[in-house]
């Protein structure tokens, strides 16, 4: 069986050597190289063909956030894993939507580290019980943002703009809709567009469908 290929990235050698004392005793883990800095881990990658990489996030020239970024862009079949002392929401959720495949604490065990290893080479992805934590937490912190503002949206709406809202989502046009409020077509169409920016809506159907999803009309 093919040995997973591993290259070591972080500015501290101490650091490295320690890793290294982790792995490698494993026997389908093979460090192929290390590297203190974003530049001499760019040059690695030219000769050398990792499986995984083992980054820091703090580097002397560049962070190890945007190194993922560029090396996944770049060499999609390479898995990063984050081992960090920063265990932040920011931090996480940034490597995450860089494209790590993984974020571990560098206080995480040897079998952790080693099952971390094998499950993101084998396609998966890895968090341990910290990591999962924020991820969640800031999963629910963006859920319920995005409920409050869209009842924030609701409530923007003037009652002349709820009146038009509630008569297009009835199948009126904007003749009929002019005729039944006693206003012009221009106008109509002016309290339309700013219903569509208001709630970030692109269409006539949308708005129909919000006024549906919002109790604005009954079906």
């Amino acid at each position: 069986m093919d040995k997973i290929k591993i290259l070591l990235v972080d500015d501290h050698q101490i650091v490295r050597d320690g890793i290294k004392a982790l792995i490698i005793e494993d026997r389908e883990i093979l460090i192929i190289g290390e590297a203190a800095s974003g530049v001499e881990l760019e040059e690695l990658l030219v000769s050398h063909k990792p499986n995984v990489i083992l980054l820091d996030i703090n580097l002397p020239d560049t962070t190890g956030i945007d190194l993922t970024k560029k090396i996944t862009e770049q060499y999609p079949e390479v898995k990063i894993l984050i081992l960090s002392m920063h265990m932040g929401e920011e931090f996480i959720c940034n490597a995450i939507e860089a494209g790590a495949k993984g974020y571990l604490p560098k206080t995480t065990s040897q079998d952790e580290l080693i099952n971390a290893i094998k499950k993101i080479n084998s396609g998966g992805e890895y968090y341990n019980n910290d990591v999962s934590e924020v991820l969640l937490k800031s999963y629910i912190k963006k859920t319920q943002n995005a409920a409050k503002h869209k009842q924030d949206k609701q409530v923007t709406l003037t009652k002349r703009e709820a009146e038009i809202l509630k008569s297009f989502a009835e199948g009126l046009s904007n003749q009929e809709i002019a005729d039944r409020l006693f206003i012009s077509i221009r106008t109509v169409e002016s309290h339309k567009n700013n219903i569509m920016q208001k709630l970030e809506l692109k269409s006539t159907v949308e708005l129909v469908k919000y006024a549906i999803r919002n109790n604005i009309v009954d079906l």
